[in-house]
């Protein structure tokens, strides 16, 4: 693949600024500031256990900055031109290239881009993450979960509120599930293989918020940076309107881990 120029060896830091997602005519994004070009929203993660710092370029152009550190991700989705892309992640040292694909980023959608894999065998798993089709009206959250986790062997991923199971399914490496809904307040989450794959957390929901839950670290490993760990984001708020639907702030800090 080809050497795409490297960025500061810098890694995202928590906070607790907000930004509105306005996808209209103004696009402040990857390249350059163009009014009136059509723009998507992209948050990306490195979920890769073995890259300490990587880059994201969207045809040849940094989507960021600064360099993402092993579980951390952009902060919030950030406007990209719209239309196809070549999307390449690269180690921010050398600025070498070690995943590449093509997706078409259609205008104002929302998507995810998840570097995962190890040890030489890595790729881009994205995902439109359909926002614009979950509803603020019910006063539900919404989540769904990614395996990250180098492993054929399918763990059963859980997840359930306090009266229901919302996700009890076997999933493959590089799964996403869509978003469910579920009630606001404790959700208990789990993945299991009943072998080298055994983690499990609650954490706290809050009503009209879009959650993704992130499966990830190395089946086995004993090394706490590298083992089996769930984290989650906030994907962001959703509209009050159901006339508008879509995400309408986003938190810009880090990924939650245990």
């Amino acid at each position: 693949m080809k050497k795409v120029f490297s960025i500061h060896k810098a890694i995202l830091t928590a906070g607790a600024l907000f930004s509105v997602i306005i996808f209209s005519s103004c696009l402040k994004s990857d390249d350059n500031n163009n009014p009136g070009t059509p723009a998507s929203g992209l948050m990306a993660f490195n979920l890769s256990p073995d890259k300490s710092a990587i880059g994201i370029a969207l045809s040849g152009n940094n989507l960021t900055n600064t360099a993402l550190a092993y579980t951390n991700y952009t902060g919030g989705y950030l406007n990209i031109y719209s239309g196809s892309r070549t999307v390449e992640a690269y180690d921010a040292g050398s600025g070498n290239a070690f995943t590449g694909s093509d997706y078409n980023f259609e205008q104002d959608k929302y998507y995810s881009l998840f570097v995962v894999g190890k040890d030489s065998t890595y790729q881009n798993v994205i995902v439109n993450d359909h926002l614009d089709s979950l509803s603020s009206a019910s006063g539900k959250a919404y989540i769904r979960y990614i395996n990250a986790v180098p492993d054929s062997s399918q763990p059963l991923v859980t997840v359930s509120d306090n009266a229901n199971s919302v996700i009890s399914e076997n999933a493959d490496f590089t799964s996403v599930s869509g978003f469910v809904e579920i009630n606001p307040g404790n959700a208990n989450i789990a993945i299991n293989n009943s072998n080298n794959i055994q983690a499990a957390r609650t954490i706290t929901l809050e009503e009209r918020k879009a959650y993704t839950i992130l499966f990830s670290g190395v089946p086995g490993s004993t090394d706490t940076t590298q083992s089996v760990q769930i984290r989650y984001i906030e994907n962001g708020t959703l509209k009050d309107s159901t006339a508008q639907q879509g995400v309408s702030t986003v938190s810009q800090r880090s990924v939650k881990s245990n």
